[in-house]
């Protein structure tokens, strides 16, 4: 006879979820689920909408990644008005890209995915949040990730207008140029952002690395898939979180696919399953196989971990040396190890600080040369751009006035919802066993979803068909009254 284990919600991170996990008579896991429940319909909404409205409504999918859509929206703009903006607006909106992937990065490490490691897997789960967090490390150095992620935000507010949903993309190029001001603030920032990300792979070495159960567990078989990886490249094949060639490697490390967003369709498809509200992106060329890994199946990851694994390299030193200590470590390139994402992260906070840096002393930021007006009758646009959790892809196509009649948005949790469900079903199958569960074990299984910091707000839409919903009713005591299902 069958059981199932529900962990309803599934915690720290952006959206809603739940994994069912099913038990034969002997206890064991046999198959494990990730669903998302939740349904965002914004490429419906966007339909009928000017174009210059979708970096404002796009941020609205998500409070978390909201920059990552503003961005790409705006890109999608110039692509769409076919304008190329100054170069002052391109590397003062690359900067201020690097400052959101340096917090968002940050938030992840310390507050979503840092009391698994820092406070412990199988610790009580009362203290599985920043509050432990800041226990064990001291509340000196929890003052100084607070104070740093809090004038990293101050810093967006003053560039883009807002921090949560920015205003300063443009078709063409930025709002507003930066001021002296600001850039003298900026350069004492990009200082300290470099300290930081030091003192943060300080952490991980001396926390994590250090801790014999912790790097077994990173490497161990229950969070390991050999999958293609997907990133975006400079002309050196450098990550880069604002521009560039979209690269595939196989699980070898030899170059898949190189190609520009415009051509993603010839690259990238959806798959549909019943049983969740998410779509799984697949390698085209390759096909559909079903949920298992390997050079012989389409499925792919996007995310930090993917970024590295993708790329040759970094561009900036810091972050260059630590991504060749990483791959040193872990026995060279790729890496599959899912909970290696964490140390990836830390390479890219590091990339992000360096390249800050080298943008705010950039004599053109001071520009006031920040946009070129468009002039041309739209069309489509597509573009691309890294958010935080991976490749993130906008496209729209108008009328001759700029009324989208189309949007599709692939999003990062999109490409990594394939992996992501081999993740929990293979960490589930290997972790329980025998009927022995606890609160630790569970919290376990939750790490593989964790590592690729997912977005499931931005990771659900809807594809024409049948999509069923169920309202469940309760009183104010928790009791279920009643259970209304409607498919439309």
């Amino acid at each position: 006879m069958t059981k199932k284990i529900v962990i309803d919600p599934i915690t720290r991170l952006e959206g809603h979820g739940k994994i069912v996990i099913v038990l034969n008579d002997k206890g064991d896991c046999v198959k494990a689920y990730i669903q998302i429940p939740e349904l965002r319909g914004f490429e419906k909404f966007a339909e009928g909408r000017h174009a210059e409205d979708m970096p404002i409504i796009t941020p609205r999918i998500c409070g978390v990644c909201p920059t990552a859509h503003h961005m790409a929206s705006t890109k999608a703009l110039d692509d769409l008005y076919k304008v190329d903006p100054p170069s002052p607006a391109k590397k003062i909106r690359e900067l201020f890209y690097n400052l959101f992937m340096l917090e968002d990065h940050a938030l992840h490490f310390y507050i979503l995915a840092g009391p698994d490691f820092i406070v412990g897997p199988d610790a009580p789960k009362e203290e599985r949040n920043i509050v432990g967090v800041i226990k064990k490390v001291g509340k000196d150095v929890g003052l100084k990730i607070i104070g740093m992620r809090k004038k990293i935000r101050k810093m967006m507010e003053l560039i883009g207008g807002k921090t949560i949903h920015p205003v300063f993309g443009v078709p063409g190029g930025i709002s507003k140029p930066l001021n002296e001001e600001i850039v003298k603030d900026l350069k004492k920032l990009a200082d300290e952002s470099v300290e930081f990300t030091q003192f943060t792979l300080n952490i991980f070495k001396e926390v994590v690395l250090k801790n014999e159960k912790y790097v077994d567990l990173i490497t161990s078989e229950a969070y390991t898939h050999r999958t293609h990886y997907m990133g975006l490249v400079d002309d050196k094949n450098r990550v880069n979180f604002y521009d560039g060639m979209i690269r595939v490697v196989d699980p070898n490390g030899k170059e898949f696919a190189k190609f520009d967003v415009h051509d993603y369709l010839n690259y990238i498809a959806e798959h549909v399953e019943p049983w969740t509200f998410i779509t799984f992106t697949y390698l085209k060329d390759i096909g559909w196989k079903g949920f298992v890994d390997g050079e012989d199946s389409g499925i792919y990851s996007v995310a930090p971990l993917a970024r590295l694994n993708a790329a040759d390299g970094m561009a900036t030193p810091l972050a260059q040396e630590a991504y060749e200590e990483m791959y040193d470590t872990l026995g060279g390139k790729p890496v599959h190890h899912t909970l290696a994402n964490h140390w990836a992260r830390i390479i890219e906070m590091i990339y992000s600080a360096e390249r800050i840096k080298e943008l705010a002393n950039d004599p053109e930021i001071t520009s006031e040369n920040v946009r070129v007006l468009p002039t041309k009758t739209p069309d489509v646009g597509i573009s691309v751009v890294e958010a935080p959790r991976g490749t993130l892809i906008h496209h729209y196509e108008t009328d001759e006035r700029g009324v989208i009649k189309k949007a599709n948005l692939i999003v990062a949790t999109q490409h990594n919802a394939a992996r992501i469900a081999l993740s929990i079903d293979k960490a589930a199958r290997s972790l329980i066993k025998n009927g022995e569960i606890n609160d630790g074990l569970l919290n376990m299984i939750e790490m593989a979803f964790r590592a690729y910091d997912p977005c499931m707000a931005c990771g659900t839409h809807t594809l024409p068909g049948s999509m069923p919903i169920a309202f469940y009713m309760y009183d104010t005591k928790g009791n279920l009254l009643k259970i209304v299902k409607k498919n439309f």
